[in-house]
């Protein structure tokens, strides 16, 4: 027992000794993000395409409902070809709709990340800045549990550890 004691102190002793030069601080990124004078803007043009996207979506959905109102008022009195006809019709405005939905959700994401790249890099530049100035080795995000910056200063363990566990 006190065998694996001496050995508990002597792997903590070094970690120990680290951590007392260490300088760590936190921000909380998601309460900086909200109070950017950027987001406003930024949600305001999102809302503005999702609305387009709704509007068309609607046209398609408005296209569709006409064309069933068409087929069933046709469909006692029309040969099994025209009945196909119109249920080829149908399906490939189903499909377009899929089509649209699906394209519609990447064009979003893709805007909203055009949007919001260059204020979430000034978040980063800003925290690193104040790492640097203020010799921080280290700066977590509490929102995301994410480490955010590392000070040039900090020693990079990685390589020890793969050494450690036979891996390259």
């Amino acid at each position: 027992m006190t065998k694996k004691l001496i050995i508990l102190l002597l792997a903590i002793a070094p970690i120990a000794a680290v951590a007392q030069n260490a300088k760590l601080a936190h921000v909380n990124t998601s309460e900086l993000f909200n109070k950017m004078p950027e987001i406003p803007g930024i949600e305001t043009q999102l809302n503005t395409k999702q609305e387009e996207i709704s509007k068309n979506g609607q046209a398609l959905i408005d296209e569709f409902n006409k064309k069933a109102e068409e087929f069933q008022k046709l469909a006692a009195t029309s040969s099994e070809t025209v009945k196909a006809d119109h249920q080829k019709q149908l399906d490939s405005i189903q499909e377009r709709y899929q089509m649209f939905l699906q394209n519609s959700q990447k064009e979003m994401e893709e805007l909203r990340q055009k949007l919001l790249a260059p204020v979430q890099q000034k978040i980063v530049n800003a925290i690193k800045s104040v790492g640097d100035e203020k010799g921080y080795t280290y700066v977590f995000d509490l929102a995301a549990g994410n480490l955010v910056y590392v000070s040039t200063t900090a020693e990079d363990a990685t390589p020890l550890v793969k050494t450690k566990l036979g891996i390259q």
